[in-house]
């Protein structure tokens, strides 16, 4: 773009060259500058008005340019505002041997072993995953035990809970074999700042070891705020 208003300038000049001198003041051939150059030489006139239109061409080309910055912009804003809002954690119950329950009473369970937690949403030391945002989210649980040994009564159970009440309480009773497993998977409209856990029912038993027989999954699907 630059390239080309040069040149029409240069071709300006030449065009001009009849009228101006370049010596200096006094020459016989310097025209009155007040004359219309379109009155006088055509090739002025021409020039002009296609220097008029690069000018034309030019300030189209900077508004297209901005307005293609501020879209450009706003996607950008929209995308950072996705990465920070990003929600998602996948826990099990420990890395190592371990059993929790039977209990007298209703216990929330802490996952120890973190798989993936973006934006840091579960909180192992409380056991709650706190929704950063309005949305609808996924839920998943799976629950595992092991009685020891064959014939042994025992039950596989949790509660996953919304704010204390209860979406889903999966649940195995031990009849054949010394292992039970159950699992749910939820859809959930969740709203910013609602709390999620998974109590351990009175009576109930789960066990895990390296392998994470047992876990807690969200995600956010889509945010509706």
């Amino acid at each position: 773009m630059k390239a080309l208003v040069i040149f029409t300038l240069l071709v300006c000049a030449l065009a001009q060259e009849k009228r101006f001198s370049w010596n200096g003041p006094g020459e016989t051939n310097q025209t009155d500058p007040n004359v219309d150059a379109c009155m006088t030489d055509t090739a002025s006139c021409g020039c002009c008005l296609m220097q008029n239109q690069i000018w034309k061409l030019e300030m189209f080309f900077n508004l297209s340019l901005n307005e293609l910055q501020t879209g450009l912009e706003r996607a950008q804003s929209v995308l950072n505002n996705i990465r920070a809002s990003r929600s998602a954690f996948s826990v099990a119950l420990t890395d190592t041997r371990l059993c929790v329950g039977p209990n007298r009473e209703d216990s929330v369970v802490k996952y120890a072993s973190v798989l993936i937690n973006l934006g840091d949403v579960y909180n192992t030391s409380t056991g709650v995953f706190v929704a950063p945002r309005s949305g609808v989210y996924n839920l998943a649980l799976t629950v595992y035990s092991d009685a020891g040994t064959p014939g042994a009564r025992i039950t596989a159970c949790a509660r996953l809970r919304l704010n204390g009440r209860t979406l889903k309480a999966p649940s195995e009773n031990n009849l054949q074999d010394q292992e039970d497993s159950v699992s749910a998977v939820l859809a959930v409209q969740l709203h910013a700042g609602d709390h999620v856990d998974v109590a351990l029912p009175a009576g109930c038993f789960l066990c895990d070891d390296n392998n994470h027989y047992n876990t807690f999954t969200g995600f956010l699907l889509y945010a509706t705020d």
